[in-house]
């Protein structure tokens, strides 16, 4: 393709990207108008199907500065996938398909949702990591079915977050070579140049991080060409430092920070139209040469995924395809759960629950921030990664639960991700976005109270279950025993549009007694009553035990007394009214029980005892002691 006609394509871009944040007066238009040219030269590269948004061996394209919507809805109306010049037009507006950054599951294209900045150079990791490993089940030396790249654009923003360097220190490691991140280098910031905040070698850093380093002019097609092919041809991940002016072609706002996070002005944008040979009386122009060669993707890209069907249907090995469809379509009635007699840990229980799901199931993998011993995550004779299941994060849990929403949202894997849950502080931005986009992912979190003990309270989670439980659409589980952690799991997988955690203790917890009246799949059932029950106790995790013997001390006083057990709040609030007053007594007195700060639970009880200070460092049974939570000082409260 001529240069002229790339240049006429990216200025296209340019003014859709322009227009559309004017008519919404708000928006970025910098970052697009940067970027065109190297939008247009990537689409020449990118491997997709616009008429099957979901091809498993597509290209992933990550947009990490998710602020760039004026460049994302541009290119993905121009290759066909089905947004209309009236979505441009109504871009930023209430229910239009166009929200001011990008979200999964709303725009058709949009491999993830991204707008705070670095969570998207995170998810480019890991898409790259599922690819490998799909690729290691699937892929033989004479055919590969897995053999796509993943490119991410990012800008000085993403490369400051800190989720960054943990990101690109994982991908160095394990030598990610279809990962290509385009570094949009315009040197600007919202508060002015770079210079005020970063004087870092870029080049040095992602060297150390055993990175190929590439660089170009970001506004010279061809030298962007040869960096692209370049980084295809390499054998490790690859970033591409592309130097480029941010608002690039918007006259006397090219290269300013004002051109970052407001709109240009219609006089602004007349001009620059004017210049490169538009009308300027015009808005959301296209013309048809520009239009018919976008809209090559179409045809080129539901010819190559064809072309990959019919070399699946001619693979030699026939066990490659038998190798795709097990990952492709999980048997749950395979599982074997384990059944539990005595007292345990439900960090225990949980860590054998899941080696029984990943022996049945050959897509859930997953790994641990460093604590896999003690979060009892190891999946037993699974290998490492990438041709085994066990996934050895490091110290790194905020690009650690990034990477596994991709994994999740790659396709065909179920994977999950592990620490102490005081360190869920960590990853709170990705645990967010899994919510909000209805990602699938399991987090495993132990150590879940001031029965940590000995490590005292740095190390003791007090407001993490209300934070989390606070979140829509994501579901904590804290089980109190090894049979109620297994109907959590059973929950949790058929939960395809929401992730689950599962919050699981250090010390041991005795064996429940069956339930009296409903189950834990609905979130909370009455595990112990009385006729003449006066109050309901409500707990959950290591809690639920206290309350059977604060009902025993009460019983002994001829008190009737009702025991609930939650082991998910969220999911059990989501129940109707008439199964709520079925489990919890709405006469009676109600009380719940939990060892952290459990503000939450006033939406059910009349009043909560719970934690209102920091814990302290002592063997745990000293802890739960001293901070009241006994039989004896409950019981004693109660009466």
């Amino acid at each position: 393709m001529s240069n002229t006609m790339r240049q006429k394509m990216a200025d296209t871009i340019r003014f859709l990207a322009a227009d559309m944040v004017q008519a919404a007066n708000s928006g970025h238009p910098g970052a697009p108008m940067g970027l065109a040219d190297i939008a247009v030269v990537l689409s020449e590269h990118l491997k997709h199907n616009p008429k099957n948004p979901s091809w498993l061996n597509r290209d992933r394209i990550v947009f990490s500065g998710g602020h760039a919507t004026g460049l994302i809805y541009s290119l993905y109306y121009l290759w066909g996938y089905g947004l209309e010049i009236d979505d441009l037009k109504n871009f930023r507006q209430l229910d239009s398909k166009t929200p001011g950054h990008p979200e999964f599951g709303h725009t058709d294209g949009i491999e993830i949702t991204t707008g705070p900045l670095g969570q998207g150079i995170a998810n480019a990791v890991g898409f790259s990591m599922a690819s490998k490993f799909v690729g290691a089940q699937t892929n033989s030396e004479t055919a590969n079915i897995i053999d796509h790249n993943v490119y991410c654009l990012c800008g000085d923003g993403d490369l400051e977050e800190g989720i960054s360097y943990e990101a690109c220190s994982i991908a160095g490691h394990n030598k990610l070579d279809n990962l290509i991140v385009i570094y949009d280098s315009n040197r600007i910031t919202i508060e002015g140049s770079t210079d005020l905040s970063i004087s870092e070698n870029i080049t040095k850093r992602f060297e150390s991080q055993g990175w190929d380093v590439l660089e170009c002019d970001g506004h010279d097609f061809d030298a962007i060409d040869a960096a692209i092919t370049q980084a295809k041809a390499n054998t490790k991940p690859t970033i591409i430092i592309a130097n480029t002016t941010i608002a690039k072609g918007a006259g006397e706002l090219e290269g300013s920070h004002h051109s970052h996070g407001a709109p240009l002005g219609s006089d602004v944008i007349a001009k620059a139209k004017e210049a490169a040979g538009f009308d300027a009386t015009k808005t959301f122009q296209v013309d048809e040469d520009v239009m018919v060669r976008f809209r090559c993707a179409i045809e080129k890209g539901d010819l190559v995924e064809r072309e990959w069907i019919h070399s699946l249907k001619t693979m030699p090995l026939m066990e490659q395809n038998e190798a795709l469809d097990a990952l492709q379509n999980p048997d749950f009635s395979r599982i074997e759960y384990p059944v539990f007699d005595k007292a345990d840990a439900t960090r225990n229980t949980n860590g054998k629950i899941i080696n029984a799901i990943a022996k049945a199931l050959p897509s859930f993998l997953g790994g641990s921030a460093d604590l896999s011993p003690s979060n009892k995550t190891y999946l037993n004779d699974m290998g490492t990664f990438p041709k085994g299941r066990n996934i050895y994060f490091g110290i790194r849990e905020h690009a650690m639960a990034s990477i596994v929403n991709a994994m999740a949202l790659y396709g065909p894997l179920m994977p999950f991700s592990s620490t102490f849950f005081v360190f869920s502080d960590y990853l709170k931005p990705s645990a967010r976005i899994a919510a909000l986009s209805g990602i699938q992912q399991f987090f495993i979190w132990t150590h879940d109270s001031i029965g940590v003990g000995e490590d005292g309270p740095t190390h003791q989670p007090i407001e993490h279950l209300s934070q989390f439980r606070s979140l829509p659409n994501f579901y904590v589980w804290r089980p109190a025993d090894g049979a109620e952690n297994v109907e959590a799991w059973k929950k949790a997988l058929e939960m395809k549009k929401s992730p689950s955690a599962f919050v699981c203790s250090r010390q041991n917890l005795d064996v429940l007694p069956s339930a009296v009246c409903g189950d834990a799949s609905k979130g909370g059932y009455l595990l112990a009553s009385d006729e003449n029950a006066t109050i309901t106790l409500m707990a959950s995790g290591s809690e639920v035990s206290l309350a059977l013997a604060v009902k025993e001390k009460l019983n002994s006083e001829g008190k009737g007394v009702n025991v609930v057990s939650v082991p998910c709040y969220d999911l059990f609030i989501e129940q109707d009214k008439a199964y709520i007053d079925n489990i919890i007594k709405p006469d009676s007195k109600k009380v719940a029980i939990e060892a952290a700060r459990g503000l939450e639970w006033y939406r059910l009880a009349d009043e909560v005892i719970c934690m209102d200070t920091f814990g302290a460092s002592a063997p745990a049974g000293q802890l739960f002691e001293k901070f009241g939570f006994s039989a004896d000082v409950i019981a004693g409260r109660l009466k």
